[in-house]
C-alpha cells in the first residue's frame, strides 16, 4: 500500500515537471536560508555557555548618562574601586576577580611582539574554570611572576604545550621583566566574549594613582562568581541606592559631586554579556542583539513565504485531483488510506526538499562564516544539531501541505462527481485565501526591499559624510605613550618627518575609532552644577595635522607659555597647586560651545572656565578660551559629536597623526615604518590608514545591508516561483475562457493585459501593506543614529515599482504564451 501511495505521487510530481520544481526549489531554498540563519543565532545565543557555573558567573557593567546632553553609553567595564566595594558590601558574592588587558612589548623566539596580556586577580580562575593541559588554575596565578599562557601561545612561542617553567620577557623603560609559566590552559572556544592568551597576576604595581578609590576611573572589568541561590534582580535593583551611599565625592568648585553621579551598575550573567548591548568589551567581539533578532525573523519570514509556495501549490493542483479520489473510493479505498496517501506524499515532497535545504545550506555555510567572520559550527548530532530542526521543519510543511487534499477532497461523494464528469473541483473561497496568501509574500518581499535600500543609503551615508577633519591622507600611530617611545619620540618625529610624502605631525590623545575616552569636570561661571566635557590633550599643530577648521580665535602654540599645561611630573602637588595659580589657555569645538552656553564661536573666545585637571583637593585649572574649532566625529554616526575641550599636555599624548600627499598610502606606510624600526626597532609598528578605519568602522551597516540584500533577492525570488506556479495553474484553469474570447474578437494583448492585471492587483494590495510597517521599523532604526539620511518616498516608491515589474515579467510571458494559443485546441481543452 505504502509503496502504491508513493508511486502514484512520484508519478503525479514528473508528469506536472514545472510544479515540481517550483515546489520543491522554492521549499529548498526556503529551508535553506533559515537553517543557515538558525546556525549563525544558535552561535551568537551560545556564548560563554561552555564554562561551568557560566550562570552563576555575573559581569558588573555601567551605564553613563550625560546629564546635560541625555548620550547614554553602556560599557562592559566598571572601575576597580567599585568591584571591590562590591564584593566587600554584598555577601552574596562567592568568588571575585577584576581583569584588564595590556599590551606590552613580548620577546618572542628573541623578536619584538606586542601581545596582549591579560591582567587578572589571583581567584581568576575560579571564576573562568578553564581545563588545563598542564599545571593548574589555582597554582598558575599564585605568585606574581607565574604566569599562565594558551595552548596556541605555548606552541607559538616555545614550539610545545608542555611550557612549564619557561620563561615569558616582557620589555619596558626599566629593562627586562621575566615570568614563568606555571600553567598551559586549553584554548578557549571563539564564542567566548573573552580571549586569553596570556594571564598573568593583577598587583599593586599595576595601579594608578588613586585607582584604587577613583569610581570615574574605567580601565577593567569586574566579574563576580554568586553563592548558589543568589537572587540578582533583587541585586540589581539596590545597586542604584547601594552606589549613591557608597560612591566617594569630589570637590569641584566648591560643591561635593558623587564620582558614580553619572553611572548606573547592573550585573550581567555570562551567557548574556555578548548580546548585553554593552561596549568597550576585553575582546571587541561584542554582538548586536538587534541584529540577531532581526535575521532570526528574516529567516522566519522566508521560510513562511516558502511555505506559503508550497501550500499555494499543493492546494492548488490538489484540486484538479477530484477524479481520481472518487475512482479511489469507488474501488474500495477508505477516507483514512486517502489522507494518509496524501499526508504521505507531501511529506515526501517536503522531505526531498529538506535533503535539497541541507545541501544547500552545507555549500553556503563557508560564505556565511567569512561573511560574519565567525567559526559557525553546522553539525547534524550533538547538542547543536541540525537534525531535530530538519525533522520538525519537514514535518510540519508535509501536514501542512497535506491538509486541504486530505481532509477536503477526501469527503467527496464519488458518484456526484462522476456523474457531473468533474476532472476538478474547489471550495468556495480557495482562491481568495490563495490570493492573501501571495500578498503576504510581496508585502514580505517589498518591505525586505525597503530595509535594504534603506540600510544601504545609510551606509553609504555614514561613510560619504563630513567628519570635520581631511580623512583622506591621513595616518595614525598608536603606541607613543610606551616609555619606550617616549623617552625617543623627538628622534621618530624628526625621522618620519624627513619620509617622503609626509607633510606634516602631531600628537594626540584622541584618535579615529579609539577607545580613549576621558572626560572632566568643567566650572562654568554662573551655573551651579559643572558640566562634565571631553578633555584631550593634544600636541601643537593638531588642527592643522588633521585639517580641523578653525571658527574663531587661534590654534594652541608653543608660543604661548600659557598653552603648555604639561607637568614635571604626575602627582606633583607643587607643580598642580602652580597650574591652579597660573591657569592655562584651551581651545573648545563647537558642540561645547553650546554647552558651555555661549551662542556663537566667537562670544567664547575670551571666556573663562575651571577645569578639574589636577587632583580635587589641588583645586580647578583656570582655563580661558582661545580658540574654537569645527565639530569633529573621531567616533560612529551612532554617537553624537563629543562636547571637547583641546589642551595640550606632552605626558598625555597616545597616538601621532601623520598627514600625508600621493596617491599610494600603504607605500607611504611602508616608509614610516621603516623610519619608525630605524629608532625604536624594540617596539612593533602599529598603524592604520583613516580611511581604511572609517571603513572598519563601518563594517557592521555594510554587512547588514549585504545580508539585507541577500535574503530579500532570496524571498523575491521564492515570491516569484509562487506567483509563476499560480499563474501557470490559473491560465491553465482559464484555457476554455482564453478560447472562447479570442473568438468573441479578443486580441492577444488584451488577454495579456487582463491576466496580468489579475496578477498585479495582489502587488499593488502588498505595497499598501508593506510601506506603513517597513517605514516604521526603519524609523526606529535610523533613530539610533546621531547623524541620518531622511527617510523619503523614494525606498518606497522603488521597492513597489520593483515589485510590480517583477510580477508582471513573472507572469506576462506565460500569459503572452497561453493567449497564442489557437482557439479551436482551447475549445477542446476538455
Amino acid at each position: 500500500m505504502w509503496r502504491n501511495y508513493l508511486t502514484v505521487g512520484f508519478r503525479s510530481l514528473t508528469s506536472h515537471k514545472t510544479y515540481a520544481f517550483i515546489n520543491i526549489f522554492g521549499l529548498a531554498a526556503g529551508l535553506a536560508a533559515s537553517l543557515l540563519i538558525l546556525t549563525f543565532v544558535r552561535d551568537q545565543f551560545s556564548f560563554d555557555r561552555f564554562l561551568p557555573d557560566a550562570e552563576r558567573v555575573y559581569q558588573l557593567q555601567t551605564t553613563n548618562t550625560d546629564t546635560e546632553t541625555g548620550t547614554v553609553q553602556n560599557m562592559q567595564m566598571s572601575p576597580l574601586a567599585t568591584g571591590r566595594a562590591f564584593a566587600k558590601d554584598f555577601p552574596e558574592v562567592e568568588v571575585s576577580s577584576y581583569v584588564t588587558n595590556s599590551q606590552p612589548v613580548v620577546l618572542v623566539k628573541g623578536k619584538p611582539v606586542q601581545r596582549t596580556i591579560t591582567l587578572a586577580d589571583p581567584n581568576f580562575f575560579r571564576l573562568f574554570n578553564i581545563p588545563f593541559l598542564h599545571g593548574s588554575g589555582k597554582a598558575a596565578l599564585a605568585h606574581p611572576r607565574s604566569i599562565a599562557i594558551s595552548a596556541r601561545t605555548a606552541q607559538a612561542m616555545f614550539g610545545t604545550t608542555d611550557a612549564i617553567g619557561r620563561m615569558v620577557t616582557t620589555l619596558r623603560k626599566s629593562g627586562r621583566t621575566d615570568f614563568q609559566v606555571a600553567g598551559v590552559f586549553a584554548e578557549l572556544p571563539d564564542n567566548s566574549h573573552q580571549a586569553f592568551g596570556i594571564v598573568r597576576r593583577f598587583t599593586a604595581d599595576d595601579l594608578g594613582e588613586g585607582q584604587e578609590s577613583q569610581w570615574g576611573w574605567f580601565s577593567g572589568y569586574n566579574y563576580f562568581k554568586l553563592r548558589a541561590g543568589a537572587d540578582v534582580s533583587a541585586l540589581n535593583e539596590r545597586l542604584d541606592a547601594w552606589a549613591k551611599r557608597v560612591a566617594p565625592n569630589d570637590l569641584v568648585g566648591g560643591q561635593a559631586v558623587s564620582q558614580a553621579a553619572e553611572s548606573r551598575f547592573r550585573l550581567v550573567a555570562l551567557p548574556n554579556i555578548h548580546l548585553s548591548g554593552a561596549g568597550s568589551g576585553p575582546t571587541g567581539n561584542e554582538g548586536d542583539r538587534g541584529t540577531v533578532l532581526t535575521l532570526a525573523i528574516i529567516g522566519g519570514l522566508i521560510l513562511l513565504m516558502a511555505v506559503i509556495n508550497f501550500v499555494n501549490l499543493a492546494t492548488a493542483r490538489a484540486s484538479t485531483r477530484a477524479r481520481e479520489v472518487s475512482l479511489r473510493k469507488m474501488l474500495g479505498a477508505s477516507r483514512r488510506q486517502l489522507i494518509a496517501q496524501f499526508l504521505l506524499e507531501s511529506t515526501a515532497i517536503a522531505a526531498v526538499a529538506m535533503l535539497l535545504g541541507l545541501a544547500a545550506t552545507e555549500v553556503t555555510l563557508p560564505w556565511l562564516r567569512s561573511f560574519f567572520d565567525l567559526e559557525l559550527q553546522f553539525s547534524y548530532f550533538g547538542r547543536e544539531s541540525a537534525i531535530l530542526p530538519a525533522l520538525a521543519l519537514t514535518l510540519m510543511v508535509g501536514v501542512l501541505g497535506g491538509l486541504y487534499p486530505a481532509f477536503y477532497l477526501t469527503r467527496f461523494n464519488p458518484a456526484q462527481v462522476l456523474k457531473a464528469n468533474k476532472s476538478a473541483t474547489e471550495p468556495k473561497g480557495c482562491g481568495q485565501l490563495r490570493n492573501v496568501l501571495v500578498v503576504g509574500q510581496f508585502a514580505i518581499s517589498i518591505g525586505l526591499i525597503i530595509c535594504t535600500a534603506v540600510i544601504y543609503g545609510q551606509t553609504v551615508y555614514a561613510r560619504a559624510i563630513n567628519p570635520g577633519f581631511q580623512r583622506a591622507g591621513l595616518l595614525q600611530i598608536e603606541g607613543i605613550d610606551r616609555p619606550e617611545v617616549r623617552e625617543r619620540i623627538e628622534a621618530l618625529e624628526r625621522e618620519i618627518g624627513r619620509t617622503e610624502g609626509v607633510r606634516r605631525l602631531a600628537r594626540t590623545r584622541i584618535g579615529i575609532e579609539t577607545n580613549s575616552r576621558v572626560s572632566n569636570n568643567v566650572i562654568v561661571p554662573g551655573r551651579p552644577q559643572p558640566l562634565e566635557l571631553g578633555a584631550y590633550s593634544v600636541g601643537f599643530g593638531f588642527p592643522e595635522t588633521m585639517g580641523i577648521k578653525l571658527l574663531a580665535g587661534r590654534m594652541l602654540s608653543p608660543d604661548h607659555a600659557l598653552d603648555d599645561a604639561t607637568l614635571p611630573s604626575e602627582n606633583d602637588i607643587k607643580a598642580e597647586k602652580g597650574l591652579v595659580r597660573r591657569g592655562i589657555n584651551v581651545v573648545v569645538n563647537r558642540s561645547a560651545v553650546r554647552q558651555i552656553g555661549y551662542g556663537s564661536p566667537s562670544e567664547a573666545i575670551g571666556k573663562q572656565i575651571g577645569i578639574a585637571l589636577v587632583e580635587p583637593e589641588n583645586g580647578v585649572v583656570p582655563a580661558m578660551i582661545v580658540g574654537v574649532l569645527a565639530d569633529t566625529r573621531y567616533r560612529s554616526i551612532r554617537e553624537p559629536v563629543e562636547d571637547i575641550v583641546y589642551y595640550h599636555d606632552a605626558n598625555n599624548l597616545d597616538y601621532l597623526q601623520v598627514r600625508f600627499s600621493g596617491n599610494d598610502p600603504q607605500a607611504l606606510k611602508g616608509r614610516v615604518e621603516a623610519a619608525w624600526r630605524r629608532v625604536i626597532p624594540d617596539v612593533p609598528f602599529s598603524a592604520d590608514i583613516a580611511e581604511a578605519r572609517v571603513a572598519d568602522l563601518y563594517r557592521a551597516e555594510h554587512d547588514r545591508a549585504g545580508i539585507f540584500a541577500a535574503f530579500s533577492a532570496l524571498a523575491v525570488l521564492i515570491s516569484c516561483l509562487g506567483l509563476f506556479g499560480l499563474a501557470s495553474f490559473t491560465t491553465q484553469r482559464r484555457t476554455k475562457e482564453i478560447g472562447i474570447r479570442k473568438v468573441l474578437g479578443a486580441r492577444i494583448r488584451d488577454i495579456v493585459r487582463l491576466l496580468t492585471w489579475q496578477f498585479s492587483k495582489p502587488v499593488i494590495l502588498a505595497n499598501i501593506i508593506a510601506w506603513p510597517v517597513a517605514w516604521w521599523v526603519m524609523r526606529d532604526w535610523l533613530n539610533t543614529f546621531d547623524a541620518r539620511i531622511g527617510l523619503g518616498a523614494g525606498p518606497f516608491v522603488f521597492a513597489g515599482i520593483i515589485a510590480l515589474i517583477i510580477a508582471i515579467g513573472t507572469v506576462a510571458g506565460h500569459a503572452f504564451k497561453v493567449a497564442r494559443l489557437n482557439p479551436v485546441h482551447a475549445l477542446r481543452y476538455e
